[in-house]
């Protein structure tokens, strides 16, 4: 029988990436993702990083680093990455990400990473289901 789901590990990180950016207070509409592999995932924030003004920010997701913060260049060039999340997961829940970003929101040199954690595996798809993470509350 063929799955209602054609790419599940896909809707994973989607459906991952609706609790980040609920957590963050932006919209889904703000995120893109890359099949490729790795796959990958770009999140638009609104604000910007005492560190770094004028420049737009943005979150960034690889299925094999997790997390990082990146501003926008002034050219249009790729993105500055100026932290990773790092920890012993790729996926950490929503409200780890939303405290990153505002750490880096608030005093710019957050408790994290200045160059990349080494590679792990991905475990989006082993993740319990919504109505069970008492991280995030219960799903609507």
């Amino acid at each position: 029988m063929p799955s209602p789901r054609p790419h599940p590990p896909l809707d994973a990180v989607w459906e991952y990436l609706a609790e980040v950016t609920s957590a963050l207070g932006v919209g889904l509409e703000s995120c893109t993702v890359d099949h490729d592999s790795p796959v990958s995932a770009y999140v638009a924030l609104d604000g910007e990083f005492p560190a770094h003004p004028g420049r737009d920010t943005a979150l960034l997701w690889n299925e094999l680093h997790g997390w990082a913060a990146a501003v926008e260049t002034h050219s249009g060039e790729d993105l500055i990455i100026v932290r990773y999340l790092g920890g012993n997961t790729i996926a950490p829940p929503a409200a780890q990400v939303a405290r990153f970003v505002n750490a880096l929101r608030e005093n710019g040199d957050p408790d994290a990473r200045h160059t990349p954690p080494l590679p792990r595996p991905p475990d989006l798809t082993a993740r319990r289901p919504l109505a069970s993470r008492k991280d995030i509350g219960p799903a609507s």
